[in-house]
């Protein structure tokens, strides 16, 4: 069957995989599990930085990938702290795209959902192409799509905790009620079995920095992720066999045998 690619605000990707820049132990194992991962969006935030030379040291370490950059608004807590940051990424990278992140809580990083609705209309009337990220809240889902967003980034769990998809539930239902969108989970996914999870319930890709960068070999982990996605992906498209509440017998049987007695 004929898939389509991932598609972001109609640039095409290959691979459904997009990969965090931070955490890592070294900026070699950042280069090296990038290039493992098949990944072709890094994402990439301004306020890790303490020095202008280490800024440019790193954006060069970047550019160095030949990925598509998608920044991002971390570690922000209000609407004009986030579209400030946004307008200097857009100067800095040279690009409209942002991953518009708007934290409303401290203990489990939970998104703001008024201050992201908020930031994501003022942005997106100023130019950016706008990738939202959510919890995994329908009506949220459903209201920044109204806005304009083609792009939404609901999370898995809390940012950082490995959990994995802790409700596959409304991320089915976001995905059924939101087919023309492009979705992406992002945060909580700590092994590949997740990422695989998350494509086959008909995401079309997913976002990873801790479990990769976190691993006691990055590398080794990229490649993993790298794999799951692909079979996620291929799952989905296959069509799963319909679950069944009774066994059912899975080799053909071309009649009874019988036994001569002598």
């Amino acid at each position: 069957m004929q898939d389509k690619p991932l598609t972001i605000y109609g640039q095409a990707f290959e691979n459904r995989l997009l990969i965090g820049s931070a955490l890592y132990p070294s900026p070699m194992v950042m280069q090296q599990a990038i290039s493992e991962s098949g990944a072709g969006i890094v994402t990439v935030s301004l306020r890790r930085q303490s020095s202008v030379a280490a800024g440019e040291d790193f954006w060069q370490l970047i550019r160095n990938t030949g990925l598509t950059v998608l920044p991002n608004t971390a570690g922000c807590n209000s609407t004009k702290e986030a579209v400030t940051l946004a307008h200097m990424c857009r100067e800095v990278f040279a690009t409209d795209w942002i991953k518009l992140e708007l934290i409303g809580d401290e203990y489990n990083l939970q998104p703001d959902p008024i201050a992201l609705l908020e930031a994501t209309e003022i942005l997106l009337q100023e130019g950016f192409k706008v990738l939202p990220y959510c919890t995994d809240d329908l009506v949220l889902c459903q209201r920044l799509a109204a806005l304009g967003c083609e792009v939404l980034m609901p999370w898995g769990s809390p940012i950082g905790t490995g959990k994995g998809l802790l409700n596959p539930y409304n991320l089915k239902t976001i995905r059924e009620r939101l087919p023309e969108l492009t979705l992406i989970v992002d945060a909580g996914l700590g092994l590949p079995s997740h990422a695989c999870q998350a494509l086959e319930l008909g995401y079309d890709g997913v976002l990873l920095n801790s479990a990769i960068a976190g691993a006691g070999c990055p590398v080794t982990m990229a490649g993993a992720f790298n794999h799951a996605v692909q079979a996620g992906r291929h799952a989905y498209v296959a069509q799963a066999m319909p679950q069944k509440e009774v066994a059912a017998p899975s080799t053909p049987t071309m009649g009874m045998p019988f036994w001569h007695q002598n």
